[in-house]
């Protein structure tokens, strides 16, 4: 992976075909996306239980651009080889879920992915500013995390745009999850954010039998994003 702030789409495969996850990921690919999103939870930390390793295993071969994996869960650490070696590119952990993220961090390194850190709405910027040496990206919710098709967070604004400030010229990305749409995206992207993911915003009117609608909606968040810049 190479880096750059051009505006990226990573469709959320919660959003997708569960019988069909293969053809679901090549047809948004094939659409246009820059990324996959594959939203990982326990049932523990957020209220919702989805993908193990074996799945990430079984669907990275269709997957051609970049696996971005969100590991809501806690713990984190006992899981990030076994994620790592089913294929994610980046693997992201929650600085909520746990007393150690610095740890956690190093070990997602060593693991050969780059480091993702996720902030919850209410989670401030304090604690991001000792651990910028240490990440790739910062995955700023913009909904509270658990659930696809919720609507967005406006106070995580200002939040970015206090991130963009933080980070200055190092290497790292600003993803926002949640309740991405043509109209919040520009939003984001003016206050610094350079990733989008989206769940319902890109797969809602679509099937891999009208992929069309998937590149549209695709299209459609991209050029509002890029147009706020």
């Amino acid at each position: 992976m190479t880096f750059d702030r051009k505006i990226k789409i990573a469709p959320s495969i919660l959003s997708a075909d569960f019988a069909d996850f293969g053809r679901e990921i090549q047809a948004i690919e094939a659409e246009g996306c820059d990324w996959v999103h594959v939203d990982v939870m326990d049932g523990h930390f957020v209220p919702n239980l989805t993908f193990g390793p074996p799945l990430l295993k079984a669907i990275r071969p269709h997957i051609k651009t970049v696996m971005d994996v969100h590991l809501m869960i806690a713990p984190v650490d006992p899981y990030i080889d076994a994620y790592a070696e089913a294929g994610a590119d980046i693997l992201t952990a929650h600085l909520e879920a746990g007393p150690h993220i610095h740890r956690t961090l190093q070990a997602i390194r060593g693991a050969g992915c780059k480091a993702g850190l996720a902030l919850n709405p209410g989670t401030g910027l304090d604690a991001v500013a000792h651990l910028l040496d240490m990440i790739d990206l910062v995955c700023v919710m913009t909904v509270n995390p658990g659930f696809g098709g919720q609507k967005f967070i406006y106070s995580q604004i200002e939040k970015v745009r206090s991130l963009r400030s933080l980070i200055g010229d190092r290497p790292i990305h600003i993803e926002i999850d949640g309740g991405m749409t043509p109209e919040t995206a520009p939003l984001m992207a003016a206050a610094g954010a350079d990733v989008f993911v989206a769940g319902s915003g890109v797969f809602k009117g679509g099937s891999v039998n009208n992929a069309a609608v998937y590149g549209e909606n695709i299209r459609a968040i991209r050029s509002a994003a890029e147009a706020a810049l």
